[in-house]
């Protein structure tokens, strides 16, 4: 969709929620809002005054003022005003990597969907808070009906709880607050490969955090968590590291948490969303086959699911953890008998826009095994699995580790049969910066850190003179990026050639 019909299609909708705005008083601490042509009022017909026929605008102190000249009045802000502030901000707006352009394959950044950010900006105009039904009904109403429908794509068959989040990083933190709730004494293990946040948020609930040591094949250490596992509550596994895309081994996990009386957190974050595409023959499916015995699971939609930053999702199997939420407010949860979302969730004032912009994404991409959204998933890995062989067939690059799911780690293929891994990884570092320096000429990845001894799997000579190397990493989560591959790897060779 162009930028012309993204506008044409926001703007309709403005007009129609318009109606219902305006047909309630409007005063000096009321509603307001600029339209892009000039002025807006209640009637509607703002687009056809000139903006000296009186504007709604804004004080120094955020209030709105009554309709006044363009030229203003001390303290106010009128429409030129306005066209002056965007104007700046949009110059330092450009100042951003082309997150939008198949040229960026960076870190996990991609514009929202059309109907996604178009939903998000109308519900802003209302601006529904969904701590409470109080604040925002329509929106709570919306954060019910997507929750099951995750629960649903994880093959939960019963009634779970759950709730929205501000991001990955709060539902991760909540999950381990319900953690350390079902097991007070108890720590929490992660892997090495996991997301840091795991060692932080243990730190900030005052828990123990064990780090499990990593095998060569990246399998988890048993011996080294059975030493451990009378000290362990919960067992945080990972699908889809943040890193280099690795889905841990969730079939062998269950296992050993079954036997061992352990809980189960699914942190799926980034890779969530693959689920959808389990049985495609493109991913290995052992292990996403266990998502419904996990204790608890977290996925963001501003990833993979076509959300605006921040979206995320925390998901319990078994609802009577909503006990540990008890709390009381003497000024919410008066307008319904019902649950309101404030009393199952740690966050307190959360954006109703978020809530909305989702369910907006789900009626269009339903997350359906042979839905829109799983086509997407597709795209996505597959346009990994292109990038990773193109890249392994360049006389510039070669690969590290087979993706797994759309992240492709890789590095500079040296000329001289004998060389450092510090020499390696000022190598890697030019050809990123180069690519960037070319600017849309260029091509935009990101840096990853590695063992040496990885490295040295796939260039047996190098003189390991640093515990770790960096190299290339790119992460193709925009769908038509598969076709964009040819191109992205032209890019790159020539950020190597100089």
């Amino acid at each position: 969709m162009n930028s012309s019909n993204r506008i044409d299609l926001l703007k309709k909708a403005v007009d129609s929620l318009e109606r219902w705005l305006f047909s309630y008083p409007v005063s000096d601490s009321g509603i307001a809002k600029q339209h892009t042509a000039g002025t807006l009022s209640p009637d509607n017909s703002s687009t056809n005054k000139n903006a000296s026929e009186g504007s709604v605008s804004y004080n120094d102190r955020g209030n709105t003022t009554s309709p006044r000249s363009e030229e203003g009045e001390s303290g106010t802000i009128c429409t030129r005003d306005a066209e002056n502030v965007l104007s700046m901000l949009t110059d330092r707006l450009k100042g951003n990597y082309p997150f939008h352009s198949n040229v960026y394959a960076g870190q996990m950044l991609k514009p929202p969907h059309d109907i996604a950010w178009a939903a998000y900006a109308l519900t802003m105009l209302i601006n529904p808070n969904n701590h409470a039904l109080d604040g925002g009904p329509p929106t709570s109403e919306m954060e019910k009906e997507v929750i099951p429908a995750f629960a649903r794509m994880f093959g939960f068959k019963h009634t779970v709880l759950g709730h929205l989040t501000s991001s990955g990083t709060i539902a991760n933190l909540e999950a381990l607050w319900i953690a350390r709730n079902e097991h007070p004494d108890k720590g929490i293990a992660f892997s090495k490969q996991s997301h840091y946040t795991h060692e932080r948020m243990c730190n900030v609930l005052g828990m123990k955090s064990f780090q499990i040591p990593l095998l060569e094949d990246g399998k988890w250490d048993f011996h080294y968590l059975e030493s451990v596992s009378d000290q362990i509550g919960t067992l945080v596994v990972t699908m889809g590291t943040t890193g280099a895309g690795r889905v841990e081994p969730l079939h062998e996990i269950i296992n050993f948490a079954k036997n061992n009386g352990k809980r189960v957190h699914l942190d799926a974050a980034y890779g969530g969303y693959f689920k959808l595409i389990e049985q495609s023959g493109l991913i290995h499916p052992e292990a996403w086959a266990c998502t419904a015995e996990a204790d608890s699971i977290v996925i963001d939609p501003h990833k993979h699911g076509l959300q605006p930053y921040g979206c995320g999702c925390v998901l319990f199997k078994d609802p009577s953890v909503g006990r540990y939420y008890k709390h009381d407010s003497p000024y919410t949860y008066f307008s319904s008998e019902e649950l309101h979302l404030g009393e199952i969730s740690l966050e307190c004032s959360r954006a109703g826009a978020a809530a909305a912009a989702l369910w907006a994404t789900l009626q269009m991409f339903p997350l359906a095994e042979n839905g829109k959204m799983a086509e997407i998933m597709l795209d996505c890995r597959k346009a990994a699995l292109h990038f990773s062989e193109a890249v392994n067939q360049s006389l510039y690059f070669k690969m590290l580790y087979r993706p797994e799911l759309d992240i492709v780690v890789y590095s500079v293929q040296p000329s001289d049969p004998r060389f450092t891994a510090s020499a390696l990884s000022r190598m890697n570092t030019k050809v990123f910066q180069r690519g960037m320096d070319k600017g849309s000429d260029g091509v935009f990845v990101s840096l990853f850190t590695v063992p040496s001894s990885d490295v040295s799997t796939i260039f047996p000579e190098i003189i390991a003179d640093t515990p770790t190397i960096t190299v290339l990493r790119s992460v193709l989560m925009k769908p038509d990026q598969q076709a964009y591959v040819p191109e992205l790897v032209r890019r790159l060779e020539a950020a190597a050639r100089g």
